[in-house]
């Protein structure tokens, strides 16, 4: 008989798979691909409680998408049918720095909410907020898009994170992955630790935010169970709210 922890690691398997957020344009490890686009000043903010102004600024919609904005919690990432899973990414890349964002996942069963900051090449650090649990956050990494293991995610107290506002913030370095909620960190990935670095990321990453259904029909079993269950859409609007995302680099070169 499989442990708990055994089922974990295989619905996380799933998910990976699964998630539609996670993919790259272009592999620079099967090719050439064009140049990254850095972040062209050391912190930039974007307010979306401004409303589409602030987002056209530096973000882009991915195919599929429709946003709408909320003028105190700013831009809201609706799923109302299973055939939505609204997506926005950053249009730079940063090369070591800090990703600060200020939201309200969304609830529902299945639905999942997410900040992931990933490269062309797959490497990978993420929050995921499951709408069935509302007491906690998952954070993972991954590496080139590694999926021989699927024993990285942990899991992190959180106050009602789909009824109100927090500040979740990745703050990464050659060195360390620190992970913190309204200020607090909650997770530490030292390089070496990183399968001894190998698994650590350390290509340029762009933001990624945005909410998809893990509990649809579309999915898989494991998928489903690692969502918390089969989604219905009696109760729907299932918004994620993302207030703020600050994002800074470090001191040593970027793009």
């Amino acid at each position: 008989m499989r442990s708990l922890s055994t089922l974990i690691s295989i619905a996380a398997a799933a998910v990976s798979i699964a998630n539609a957020q996670t993919y790259t344009d272009c592999n620079p490890m099967n090719g050439t691909c064009p140049a990254d686009t850095g972040l062209d000043q050391w912190t930039l903010t974007t307010d979306f409680t401004k409303g589409e102004s602030a987002f056209k600024k530096s973000w882009t919609a991915a195919i599929g998408t429709t946003v709408s904005y909320d003028d105190t919690k700013g831009i809201m990432f609706n799923i109302s049918d299973e055939t939505q899973a609204p997506t926005i990414s950053s249009d730079f890349y940063i090369f070591f720095g800090s990703v600060e964002v200020v939201m309200q996942a969304a609830p529902g069963t299945g639905i999942i909410s997410s900040v992931v900051l990933e490269s062309d090449d797959l490497d990978e650090i993420d929050w995921e907020w499951l709408g069935g649990n509302n007491t906690s956050v998952e954070s993972n990494y991954f590496g080139k898009g590694n999926t021989t293991s699927y024993d990285r995610a942990l899991y992190h107290d959180v106050d009602a994170p789909t009824e109100g506002m927090h500040t979740y913030t990745i703050d990464w370095t050659e060195e360390s992955i620190v992970w913190s909620i309204d200020g607090e960190s909650v997770r530490t990935l030292n390089y070496a630790d990183a399968n001894d670095g190998i698994d650590f990321p350390q290509t340029p990453l762009r933001v990624k935010l945005g909410s998809w259904c893990g509990g649809c029909s579309g999915e898989n079993y494991w998928t489903v169970v690692w969502a918390g269950g089969n989604t219905t859409f009696d109760d729907t609007p299932y918004i994620m709210y993302v207030e703020s995302v600050k994002v800074s680099k470090h001191n040593y070169p970027s793009l």
